[in-house]
């Protein structure tokens, strides 16, 4: 007697969409644009079907987004990981260097909220003054 078979769960385009945070509109731009690792699969009716996989791809392209990395090496990035092994040390360049970036961006934002910090901290003690002296 042979096991019964599962079947992976799949998400439609609007149960990915709430799921990922992103709209259908961002999903299928990122389908049309070469962003996704693979096709996403269709239903018998055509319609898209999310898996797990695509959703967790779909976190990493939003992550990497999210830090400023610009499509075209989003889409670098996905061309060298659906050529398979081999190409590893490229995927590596690649993450290290908007690493960097990141790191830089940090940096300077880490610098602009010391000086937000600074401010507040003026205002602060002027109002105890204030309030010490009313």
């Amino acid at each position: 007697m042979t096991a019964p078979r599962t079947v992976p769960a799949t998400w439609t385009i609007a149960e990915a969409s709430a799921r990922s945070g992103l709209s259908a509109d961002t999903l299928r731009y990122y389908e049309r644009d070469g962003l996704m690792l693979q096709a996403v699969g269709r239903s018998a009716t055509g319609h898209r079907r999310y898996t797990e996989h695509d959703l967790g791809w779909i976190t990493l392209i939003t992550r990497l987004r999210s830090t400023g990395m610009p499509i075209r090496d989003v889409r670098r990035y996905a061309d060298l990981v659906r050529q398979g092994d081999g190409n590893e040390a490229h995927r590596l360049d690649l993450l290290r260097a908007h690493r960097q970036q990141v790191l830089t961006q940090l940096a300077e934002v880490q610098e602009h909220l010391g000086a937000i910090d600074a401010k507040i901290g003026i205002y602060l003690e002027k109002l105890e003054r204030f309030e010490i002296g009313a």
